[in-house]
């Protein structure tokens, strides 16, 4: 079912995947074959994505304040909070192994013999380097803290907005009943929001095309034609990944079909597909999964801090490219400079969350805190990285998706049998939401 009402009834072209997916085909035409007009598509895809992320903001805000006021125990939510960091770093862990293996196996670097002095830095990619040198492995922990109540809001910042989210909420929950009314028109609110970003979305087609149009008007089919080999290996990693790893989780623990869920996730794939960021489908993916029966507080809490710490993508990502950087510059690197790589990879891939170019502000500190390969060979790959971002989105995507549910499960927030049900496209159960019940543990009625 659609987002915003786009999937219910009526012809199969009304449904928005559908819509997206002519989109998004129309944008590679368009992008290629008529090059200047594609590139003059970026201000119709930036202003989409503009729009989505300003409301992703207030969302998540509301959506962690009324999940946490609303459960009686904070300790409940103080444990999930733990349960989700670490499921984040195992998960980030297995990710850069990932990388590492397929670059190891492929070692597709080899033979290239660049030399760091050689190589050409375009204004841009010498931005994200002297961005990244100077970039600590701490500063997502300093960062947490907003210069004021309205700034995390204003930059856009999803981990300060959940930091002030989760105190807010304490303190609300603290003043018991005195807040009640507080709490009440918070989940009003956040059913506001929610209306407007489903007006927001019927634009997403357009959107769609005109990123899609930019990015191949831009770039270029014929960049592909130099790097393609490992754009392929990064590609056929992450599907290994999704369908082994997170598929394994998702089958093992939680008994749900990975597949399944991605069919019932599609709007939100073709969506994430089309504008090459996750962001805009974190509304549609929150909902669908309180749908599922994913308790609405753990699904609040889980989904936007993974946004920030678990990018399944960007580790293999980051991980693969490091290693291709080190092999293509004659850099060796044995096994314990490959361990230290990932210990410095596990810090600075959450280094740079929500800050623009972050997947090569991310790979700079990373190579520059390892000292070994030089930073400058990012630009071995720089052409490149737009065809490999949508992938990277997807691959996120899919690990918060994964991470919600089955966190939901450890908490014992989570009815599986309406999981199944709707993953199977059989008539659930009536959802705990519409029937005025609870599947909480720990939650107030009311």
């Amino acid at each position: 079912m659609g987002f915003g009402g786009t999937g219910v009834g009526g012809c199969w072209f009304r449904r928005l995947y559908v819509q997206v997916l002519v989109a998004i085909v129309a944008g590679v035409v368009v992008g290629w074959r008529w090059p200047e007009a594609g590139r003059a598509m970026e201000p119709v895809g930036t202003t989409f994505v503009a729009a989505m992320k300003m409301l992703i903001g207030p969302l998540v805000f509301l959506t962690v304040v009324g999940g946490i006021a609303g459960v009686a125990d904070l300790r409940k939510v103080g444990l999930t909070g733990v349960k989700a960091l670490a499921y984040f770093q195992v998960g980030t862990l297995i990710a850069l192994v990932a990388g590492l293996v397929a670059g190891n196996v492929l070692r597709l670097g080899e033979g290239v013999h660049a030399d760091p002095a050689a190589l050409a830095t375009s204004a841009t990619a010498q931005r994200y380097v002297a961005g990244g040198e100077s970039r600590k492995w701490w500063e997502f922990l300093t960062g947490l803290v907003p210069d004021s109540f309205f700034g995390a809001f204003v930059e856009g910042n999803v981990l300060q907005v959940i930091f002030l989210a989760v105190l807010f909420g304490v303190g609300l929950q603290a003043v018991g009943p005195v807040g009640a009314p507080l709490l009440d028109g918070v989940r009003r609110l956040t059913e506001v929001v929610f209306q407007v970003l489903g007006l927001v979305m019927k634009a997403a087609p357009v959107a769609a095309f005109a990123a899609m149009a930019y990015a191949i008007g831009a770039f270029g089919l014929a960049a592909l034609a130099g790097l393609g080999s490992l754009v392929a290996l990064f590609y056929a990693t992450s599907i290994l990944f999704v369908v082994v790893v997170l598929g394994g989780v998702l089958a093992a623990y939680v008994r749900l079909n990975i597949f399944r869920l991605i069919r019932h996730l599609k709007e939100e794939y073709l969506l994430v597909l089309g504008t090459s960021t996750s962001e805009p489908a974190l509304p549609g993916l929150m909902r669908k999964l309180t749908d599922l029966g994913a308790d609405r507080a753990v699904v609040g809490l889980v989904v936007p801090t993974g946004y920030s710490f678990n990018l399944d993508g960007a580790a293999i990502y980051l991980s693969l490219a490091a290693l291709y950087i080190a092999q293509a510059t004659d850099t060796p690197l044995g096994l314990g400079d490959q361990i230290a790589l990932l210990a410095v990879l596990l810090l600075t891939s959450k280094g740079a969350a929500g800050v623009a170019g972050a997947g090569f502000l991310a790979l700079t500190a990373t190579l520059s805190a390892l000292g070994t390969v030089p930073a400058a060979g990012i630009m071995l790959i720089f052409g490149i990285d737009k065809f490999m971002s949508e992938c990277r989105a997807l691959v996120n995507f899919s690990g918060n998706a994964v991470a919600a549910l089955v966190i939901a499960k450890w908490s014992g927030a989570l009815d599986s049998a309406r999981a199944r049900a709707v993953l199977a496209e059989r008539p659930p159960s009536p959802s705990p939401e519409a029937s005025g019940e609870t599947i909480k543990v720990g939650v107030k009625p009311g």
